[in-house]
């Protein structure tokens, strides 16, 4: 007897998208590897080191690269959790419908706006602060005019949608060509430099030991040095779940999400750590690193040439992950669109009948990205707040949805053959919530994030405005919200909703 094939395996994706009161618009053709793929070029070791591999030394020194797992560990809590929901609800839009399912359509609605935000912000501030000037790093511009860095960044955005509006098939293709560059660019730098260090090929005035020594800023304590270090892996190892949040475009979704976001979790933290090493023997002194990053750390012991082709790789990667944020933010859009939660949603909830994608919603991540590129260009400043402010929204929408799983998990029953936390799911739970209200703090508490934090209470001033003004009388009158597990809720058709109680 043979088993289950591909098309079985789309009929039972497709029919729990019904259950879920939705129809399958969306084109099934991800594998478990573009699955991982996504979420692993969200997270982007090769990125999150690059940019911000100097500022871990500069606050506890090359000590500072072992928080690396232990901020691994404790992403891989908050993923377990993640991972379970999303074998449960494998839904468009991932973290927005885990919080309207398991709590209501006002909790979802904070956790989609908290997304929309991250996603309107993060992915210009990396294109606008870091790829564009990379790029011209690479070309050989120098000293480039701020005109140049603009339309570069315009350049690789306008790409990225493109891209998503021609298939996801493409997207998926070129992403996973991108991981597979990054995995093997990265490891093969790191052991490079590692070999050329111990080799002695050039001076270098420390030797193993090197990795143990530390210090802490004038007027900071160890601990706060420490917090402050820790933000390289936070700012790095967000992001694991993107490959929910395609979860409708994905083939054998309730096996293959979990497997996608804990397998990228894993192996992010293992190369990373391994990356870490590399790079943190080769520097060949604290001047070096001061004056011109991990650039010059690279051109030092590798030479201009392959110093340009490797930060060549670090350009395909962050370009991958411009890819990828846009077919998140259209998912996001598009989900809560479909629950009429936005304004314009007969719009953005459309999808093209030949290109199977959500194209109004790509359009509008594209408008929303390019007016916080262009404002960053007229206001540098205040824009790098804005992209500072960012940071902590990740862990504020995983930490509500941790706490909905809370809230809900006693009521969840066991799904044979899906990943289900089980007995453990108390011990992880808590460990995962603990961890998440440690990081916030970090996040937000320290003098040098104190004006990100007025950016992020304005956004989420702002999403309590449409929710009081433009969704509440809409879900008074029953037209926009997703039903909420636990609930009798009966389709038009007769259709009983996946998961809601009799």
């Amino acid at each position: 007897m043979t088993g289950p094939g591909p098309n079985d395996e789309t009929a039972k994706d497709e029919q729990t998208v019904n259950e879920f009161g939705y129809q399958q618009e969306l084109r099934r053709s991800l594998s478990w590897f573009s699955l991982f793929s996504v979420s692993f070029s969200i997270m982007s070791i090769t990125t999150g080191i690059f940019l911000n591999f100097t500022f871990g030394i500069t606050q506890l020194g090359p000590v500072s690269i072992w928080i690396w797992p232990a901020v691994g560990v404790g992403q891989l809590l908050v993923a377990l959790v993640l991972s379970e929901l999303g074998t449960r609800i494998p839904l468009a839009g991932a973290g927005y419908q885990w919080g309207a399912r398991l709590i209501g359509p006002a909790y979802g609605w904070f956790i989609g706006a908290l997304g929309i935000l991250y996603a309107a912000v993060g992915v210009p501030g990396i294109v606008y602060l870091a790829v564009a000037p990379l790029a011209e790093y690479v070309l050989g511009i120098d000293d480039a005019s701020p005109r140049m860095t603009l339309f570069i960044a315009l350049v690789v955005l306008t790409l990225a949608y493109l891209i998503n509006i021609i298939s996801v098939q493409v997207a998926a293709r070129i992403n996973n060509i991108a991981v597979l560059a990054e995995i093997l660019g990265s490891v093969v730098l790191a052991l490079l430099l590692f070999f050329l260090w111990v080799a002695g090929a050039k001076e270098s005035d420390h030797g193993i030991g090197y990795l143990t020594e530390h210090h802490h800023l004038p007027g900071h304590s160890y601990g706060y040095a420490i917090a402050l270090a820790s933000l390289v892996g936070v700012y790095t190892l967000a992001g694991f779940e993107a490959a929910a949040d395609v979860a409708e475009e994905a083939v054998d979704a309730k096996r293959s999400i979990p497997r996608a976001i804990l397998g990228s979790i894993v192996v992010s933290v293992v190369l990373g750590m391994l990356v870490l090493i590399g790079f943190t023997v080769a520097i060949p002194g604290d001047e070096a690193l001061a004056a011109g990053g991990l650039p010059a750390v690279l051109q030092y012991w590798l030479g201009e040439g392959l110093a340009r082709a490797f930060v060549g790789v670090v350009v395909f990667a962050m370009f991958s992950l411009m890819v990828v944020s846009a077919a998140v933010i259209a998912r996001l859009l598009f989900a809560m669109a479909r629950d009429n939660m936005l304004p314009g949603s007969a719009l953005l909830k459309q999808v093209n009948p030949a290109t199977k994608t959500p194209i109004p919603a790509l359009l509008t991540g594209f408008v929303l990205n390019v007016a916080v590129v262009i404002f960053g260009y007229n206001s540098s400043n205040a824009f790098g707040t804005l992209v500072g402010a960012t940071a902590v929204l990740p862990y504020l929408v995983y930490l509500l949805i941790v706490l909905a799983y809370g809230y809900k998990r006693r009521q969840l029953e066991a799904i044979p053959g899906a990943f289900n936390l089980g007995r453990f799911a108390g011990v992880v739970f808590g460990a995962s919530l603990v961890y998440l209200v440690v990081v916030i703090l970090t996040l937000t508490l320290p003098d040098e994030f104190r004006r990100a934090n007025y950016y992020v209470l304005g956004g989420l001033a702002l999403a309590a405005v449409w929710w009081l003004l433009g969704l509440r009388p809409r879900l008074a009158r029953g037209e926009a919200g997703a039903p909420v597990l636990g609930r009798q809720l009966q389709q038009s058709d007769g259709v009983r909703v996946q998961g809601v109680e009799e």
